[in-house]
């Protein structure tokens, strides 16, 4: 099978992980040898309660027993979207009504800049540098990586940048902007988080200007910083909210949501206004659905931050120089990228599954699955400072 993975699948990147999957459940991820490697990724924030969690897969059954797709998003009645959208709604401020599903978060990227300009009547976007948002053209457009970015030049015009947490490039915000897009907690970058009142200051120019505030949460939403979603943190609510990955238990999909009125701007002048064939497939909002109601139905989500805490008072090691995020959003800052590789190897040979970041080479992911036990975070910190151990001699 690993050779046909790689004669026949595209790749990413020259030398990926090639672990051959046999099954998973929970915490653990199983290879065709039937060796158990415990998940600290999460499929990259993406699996929120575990692998084949119960209530989702029996949500997807259901669902699949009576249809999976009938028609174009958006044209037919769909009971598991319709439920989805209306629970949702009742979970978010008053002036986040209206969600659009789509099948990515870096499709719902797409979607809500479309909306940006089309609501406003304007066309300049503002980014955060070091911000990873996708990898579609307008999402790319928005990074300032250019060794990411030329190769496939040109991309969106008009996009300007800003140093994150920066409050004196707040001023670039002008009548000019339509929208300014911020990851509530910078990804790629090291999981940076907003200092202070920054977000509060953000709005607050926005809200002067007329521009909209776009926040990205398709990695911090949906309970991993131990809150629904990252923005509450700081008391602020976004124009437009984009969503993804921990939405649907592993599952593909994304999502954007805005106000009613700003909404409906994107179904008339012109119509389809942002169509998508699969977004909102009945399937995946079954999944979606059974998400929601069991983050929001039991501890799971303040949980995270005792298992924060966890993660925190037992990783304490001379070559970690600090660990970043928020809940189970988190990383370790190791003393140099050599070392951050190592770890991520060397804890995939002794069944520990980690993973890198996008930008910040010095940083190594830990978001596990919001259902993680406190069991298997002392059974994985354990591995990591073993290995961390082993470096030193």
């Amino acid at each position: 099978m690993k050779k046909d993975f790689f004669q026949y699948q595209a790749q990413t990147t020259p030398h990926p992980l090639a672990l051959e999957i046999s099954y998973a459940k929970g915490s653990y991820i199983y290879d065709t040898q039937g060796h158990a490697h415990l998940d600290f990724v999460a499929g990259v924030s993406a699996c929120s309660l575990g692998h084949c969690h119960p209530a989702v897969v029996r949500a997807v059954e259901e669902q699949a027993r009576s249809y999976m797709h009938v028609m174009v998003y958006g044209e037919y009645v769909q009971a598991p979207a319709v439920e989805y959208t209306k629970e949702l709604s009742q979970q978010l401020p008053a002036r986040l009504e209206t969600t659009y599903l789509v099948n990515s978060g870096t499709e719902a990227i797409e979607g809500a800049l479309k909306l940006a300009r089309r609501y406003t009547g304007r066309s300049e976007i503002i980014a955060a540098k070091n911000a990873y948002h996708g990898n579609t053209m307008g999402s790319l457009s928005l990074m300032d990586y250019e060794e990411r970015k030329a190769p496939f030049r040109p991309l969106l015009p008009a996009v300007r940048h800003i140093e994150f947490n920066r409050r004196e490039d707040l001023d670039r915000i002008t009548s000019k902007t339509a929208a300014v897009i911020l990851e509530t907690i910078q990804g790629g970058a090291g999981f940076i988080q907003p200092e202070g009142d920054y977000l509060r200051l953000v709005r607050e120019r926005c809200d002067q200007t007329g521009a909209l505030l776009i926040l990205d949460e398709i990695q911090p939403g949906f309970g991993r910083t131990g809150k629904l979603f990252a923005f509450e943190h700081h008391g602020i609510v976004p124009d437009i909210l984009v969503m993804g990955k921990g939405m649907a238990s592993g599952l593909p999909i994304g999502a954007f949501t805005a106000s009613g009125e700003m909404m409906a701007t994107l179904k008339d002048k012109p119509m389809l206004g942002h169509i998508t064939t699969f977004g909102g497939n009945p399937v995946i909002a079954a999944a979606a659905l059974a998400t929601l109601r069991e983050l929001t139905s039991t501890t799971l989500i303040p949980d995270t931050l005792k298992k924060e805490a966890l993660f925190r008072s037992r990783l304490k090691h001379p070559l970690i120089s600090e660990i970043r995020g928020k809940g189970l959003m988190l990383c370790l800052m190791m003393k140099s990228s050599v070392i951050a590789n190592d770890l991520v190897l060397s804890c995939a040979r002794k069944g520990l599954v980690l993973f890198w970041l996008l930008f910040e080479k010095n940083a190594v992911r830990i978001t596990p699955p919001l259902t993680i036990s406190e069991a298997e975070i002392e059974e994985g910190c354990a591995i990591i400072l073993e290995v961390l151990e082993g470096m030193k001699q």
